[in-house]
C-alpha cells in the first residue's frame, strides 16, 4: 500500500524537536495540519515527495516549534496598531513632535492616542510629559498618552472632558499625581475607569484590523500562541471575527479581565458570558479561564518594606492590594467551581505572599482542584520561601523577562537597585522544581521570541544587566515558551514539540538559537513561521 505524499518537507541542518533524549533531525514531513514524519538523514523522508509537494532545502537553519508567549496583551497591541507609535523618542520635544504631526491631520475634537510600550527614563528628561507639554503640540485634540497598562498621561483639553480636576477622588486603587497647589498634572496611575468612559465608541472595523496587524508583528518574531491576559467578552467577540476571517496569524488563549471589579457578582457575570465556550475545541481560539489582580505594578506592586522615599506618596508606603483579599477569595472559589482556571497578577513580595495566602485558603475549602487551575501572574519578586511554597502548592507560575528588560530603570526608581535584581529569578524557580513559563508582558515589555531568550539568558536590560545569577540556559528559556507553555495551556498532546501527530507549528531560524553568539541573539528572526503547517509570516510556499 503506497504512503500519500507530504504535503510539505523540510531539509535543514537542525530540526530541534525538544522531544527528551532525540538528537536533532535533519527532515521534517507535514500532512495537513501536523507532523507526519521526522528522519535524523536529509534524504530520509524523500519517499514522501510527490508531485505537489513542497519542498524547503535549508542548509544552514534550524527548525524549532513556535513559541508561545503565556501572559502578554495582544487586546493592547491591536488596539494600538494605529496609534502614535513614540517608542524611539529619546526626548519630550521629540515625543511632542510625534503627536503634532498626527494631531495636522487628525479633525479638531478627535481624541490621539499613543501606544504604550515606552519608558519614560528613556526620554532624556527621565519623566512622564505634562498636560500643559502635551498642550504644546495640540490643545485641539483630548489627547491620551498611555505607557504600559497602568500609566496614563491626559493633556489639559482630555482633563476637561473628563471632569478631572483638583477635586477628583483618586481612582479606586490608582491615584492621580498632582502638582504643588493640588492640581493634576496630567498623569493617572490605573486612571482608566476616569477615561474609559470619555472615549469614542470603539470602531469595530478598526479594531479588527488592529488585531490582523497585531496578530501577524507577534508571528514575525516566531510567536505562534499568544495567551491574553486581559481580554473582555466583547473583545472575544472581535477575535471571534478575526478568526473566522481567517485574519489571526497566531493562535490566542483569552482570560477574561475583571479589571475594575469589585464584587462577585461581576465575576459571575464574566462567568455567564463565558458559558458558551466552555466545550469548543477550536486550535486558533479559545478561553483559558479567568484573570484577576492581587497587588498593582511598577508604582503600585505590594511589598513587605516601603518604597523609595521618592516614590512614596505617603511615608512607609509599600503598594496596594487591588482586591478585599475576602471578597478576591469568594470570587476565584467561584471561579473555580465552575470550572475554569484563574490566573492571578502578584508581582511585588507581599502581592506573592498574600496570594499564596489566598490560594492556600482556596484549596483546603476546594480540595481535589485540578493540576493548573490555580496560577500566579508574574510572581515577580518571590523570595525563597515563597518559591518552595508555591511548589508544594503545585502553582505554576508565568515570569516576563522582557517586563524587566524595559522597565529595570524605571523599577529601580521605586524599589531600588537591590529588588530590581532580584526580579524573576527563573534559575531559582528552575531549581526548586518549580512550574514556570515565559512571556513579555506586552505593552510593558517587547514580545518577541529571541528577545525573550536574551533576557533570560543574559539578565541584560536597558539598564545593563541585573541579577546575572539569575540567568538560565538557551535550552531552558526555549523550553519555558514551548514544551512548558504548552503544559500551562493543557495543550502538551498537540504542541510545544516536533513529533508526528503534533500540529506542525514551526519556526525556521537563519541561524542556530541554541548556538549562535550572544551579541547578535537579541536581533534574531525567524525567516518562517508555520502553524498547521500554513505559512502565516514569511514567503508563500
Amino acid at each position: 500500500m503506497n504512503t500519500p505524499p507530504a504535503d510539505l518537507l523540510i531539509r535543514c541542518t537542525n530540526i530541534r524537536t525538544l522531544v527528551a533524549g532525540q538528537e536533532p533531525q535533519r527532515a521534517l514531513a507535514v500532512r495537513g495540519e501536523r507532523i507526519f514524519a521526522l528522519s535524523a538523514d536529509p534524504a530520509g523522508l524523500d519517499g514522501l515527495v510527490g508531485t505537489d509537494t513542497t519542498v524547503l532545502d535549508l542548509p544552514g537553519c534550524t527548525v524549532l516549534p513556535t513559541f508561545d508567549d503565556t501572559h502578554t496583551h495582544l487586546i493592547a497591541a491591536g488596539d494600538s496598531a494605529h496609534d502614535v507609535a513614540v517608542d524611539g523618542t529619546r526626548s519630550i520635544a521629540e515625543f511632542l513632535d510625534l503627536i503634532r504631526a498626527r494631531a495636522a491631520e487628525t479633525p479638531t475634537g478627535k481624541w490621539i492616542r499613543t501606544s504604550g510600550h515606552w519608558q519614560e527614563l528613556n526620554l532624556a528628561e527621565r519623566r512622564f510629559p505634562t498636560a500643559a507639554e502635551l498642550d504644546q503640540a495640540t490643545d485641539r485634540h483630548p489627547v491620551l498618552v498611555v505607557r504600559g497598562v497602568h500609566n496614563q498621561v491626559l493633556n489639559r483639553y482630555a482633563l476637561r472632558l473628563c471632569g478631572i480636576d483638583a477635586t477628583t477622588p483618586d481612582p479606586e486603587g490608582g491615584s492621580i499625581v498632582r502638582d504643588g497647589d493640588g492640581r493634576p498634572n496630567g498623569h493617572l496611575i490605573d486612571g482608566l475607569a476616569l477615561i474609559q468612559p470619555h472615549l469614542p465608541a470603539p470602531d469595530p472595523a478598526r479594531k479588527l484590523d488592529g488585531l490582523r496587524i497585531a496578530s501577524h508583528a507577534y508571528a514575525a518574531t516566531g510567536i505562534g500562541l499568544v495567551r491574553d491576559t486581559n481580554s473582555s467578552l466583547a473583545d472575544l467577540d472581535a477575535l471571534t471575527q478575526v478568526r473566522d476571517a481567517g485574519g489571526l496569524s497566531c493562535r490566542v488563549r483569552v482570560l477574561l479581565t475583571t479589571m475594575g471589579f469589585t464584587s462577585v457578582r461581576q465575576v459571575e457575570d464574566v462567568l455567564d458570558g463565558m458559558e458558551e465556550w466552555r466545550h469548543r475545541s477550536d486550535p486558533w481560539l479559545g478561553v483559558w479561564g479567568v484573570k484577576f489582580w492581587m497587588d498593582g505594578g511598577i508604582e503600585s506592586g505590594a511589598l513587605e518594606h516601603p518604597y523609595c522615599p521618592a516614590h512614596s506618596p505617603v511615608p512607609g508606603y509599600t503598594g496596594q492590594l487591588a482586591w478585599d483579599e475576602q471578597v478576591l477569595q469568594e470570587a476565584v472559589e467561584v471561579v473555580a467551581r465552575r470550572g475554569w482556571r484563574v490566573g492571578v497578577h502578584a508581582y511585588g513580595d507581599r502581592g506573592v505572599r498574600t496570594l499564596l495566602d489566598l490560594y492556600e485558603r482556596v484549596q483546603a475549602r476546594l480540595p481535589g482542584l485540578p493540576y493548573g487551575t490555580l496560577v500566579m501572574e508574574h510572581g515577580g519578586l518571590a523570595d525563597d520561601e515563597q518559591r518552595h511554597r508555591a511548589v508544594s502548592m503545585g502553582i505554576p507560575v508565568t515570569v516576563q523577562q522582557p517586563l524587566l528588560f524595559d522597565a529595570a530603570a524605571v523599577q529601580a526608581e521605586y524599589w531600588g537597585n537591590e529588588r530590581v535584581a532580584a526580579l524573576f529569578p527563573a534559575r531559582e524557580w528552575l531549581d526548586a522544581g518549580a512550574d514556570i513559563s515565559a512571556g513579555s508582558d506586552y505593552p510593558v515589555g517587547e514580545y518577541g521570541a529571541a528577545h525573550s531568550l536574551y533576557g533570560l539568558t543574559t539578565r541584560q536590560t536597558v539598564d545593563g544587566i541585573r541579577g546575572p545569577e539569575h540567568a538560565i540556559t538557551r535550552e531552558e528559556a526555549v523550553a519555558l515558551h514551548t514544551t512548558a507553555a504548552a503544559r500551562l495551556t493543557g495543550e502538551s498532546d498537540l504542541r510545544g514539540r516536533l513529533t508526528p501527530g503534533h500540529l506542525a507549528d514551526l519556526t525556521i531560524w537563519p541561524d542556530d538559537p541554541y548556538t549562535m553568539a550572544e551579541d547578535t541573539l537579541d536581533g534574531l528572526r525567524p525567516s518562517h513561521t508555520l502553524l498547521g503547517g500554513t505559512v502565516v509570516h514569511g514567503p508563500n510556499l
